[in-house]
């Protein structure tokens, strides 16, 4: 592990590996490097040079007092890039993360070589409970009760990534471990519950990439879980045709946590789109 700083804030990254670079994004709730792309990050950098950072308000990074829009992640991860003079990554993002994978290649400077979209949030409006969804985002007092059950027990942490996998006995230890180990750090879902406030309204969510997909001039990879209720396929395989050279992989017998769930599918994936099964 290490730190860079990014706009007066420290950002913490894991790298290992040696190989073109590859950037891997986290989702949201109570996510950082280590949570989502624990079980990939070795594997993979037996072929890549691995970026997993915690973005900024996540994992052991720092948490201003600023708005945790899509836009901020983007122009953060953006400066990461250009402080760590990452030239030309491929990029992989989870869910929140796929959001702002799509920013990078979209609205930055960063040259990105091969996109890679997990369970991708931003690729529609549509909230996935309608207007409750948006009633929850306004009781944050509901968030923090969740997070305290989190820190107070593992077997409840478990128990409530029933939401977001397909088969909680498939997780490997590590896996909850990770995720109960975030859940009792300080800043556990700030940044998550400053997101929402933003990012959903009564009529849907703001941020939607669907309409520019035929901007895209890199080739891009959606890769999304078939029982994902997070961020329903459907979305995905609207989108993968909008996008001028774009594949989708649905994976069976998986929900919204692909490199958890399946995360040596995840690691052939990603090695046979970026450098090829001949490199």
């Amino acid at each position: 592990m290490a730190t860079v700083e990014v706009d007066g804030h420290d950002i913490r990254y894991a790298e290992a590996g040696e190989g073109p670079p590859l950037l891997l994004l986290h989702g949201g709730i109570i996510d950082a490097g280590p949570v989502s792309w624990g079980d990939v990050i070795e594997p993979l950098s037996e072929r890549f040079t691995v970026y997993a950072p915690d973005m900024l308000g996540y994992g052991d990074s720092d948490v201003p007092d600023v708005d945790y829009t899509i836009d901020r992640h983007v122009r953060t991860m953006a400066g990461f890039c250009d402080e760590l003079g990452i030239e030309s990554p491929s990029v992989c993002g989870l869910s929140l993360g796929g959001a702002v994978a799509l920013g990078l290649a979209l609205d930055t400077d960063v040259e990105v070589s091969h996109l890679v979209p997990t369970s991708c949030f931003g690729l529609g409006t549509e909230l996935p409970r309608g207007t409750l969804s948006w009633a929850l985002s306004r009781l944050p007092f509901l968030n923090r009760i969740a997070v305290a059950l989190f820190r107070r027990s593992r077997g409840f942490t478990k128990a409530s990534l029933a939401g977001i996998v397909h088969d909680t006995d498939g997780l490997s230890a590590d896996c909850v471990d990770a995720v109960w180990e975030y859940a009792r750090k300080p800043n556990a879902c700030v940044a998550f519950r400053n997101f929402r406030k933003h990012e959903m309204t009564r009529d849907g969510y703001v941020t939607n990439f669907a309409p520019r997909l035929g901007e895209l001039d890199v080739p891009t990879l959606f890769v999304h879980g078939r029982h994902d209720e997070v961020v329903p396929v459907e979305l995905a395989e609207r989108a993968a045709p909008r996008a001028p050279t774009a594949e989708l992989t649905v994976l069976e017998r998986c929900a919204h946590w692909p490199p958890r769930e399946q995360p040596d599918r995840m690691v052939e994936l990603l090695t046979e789109f970026c450098v090829g099964t001949d490199t």
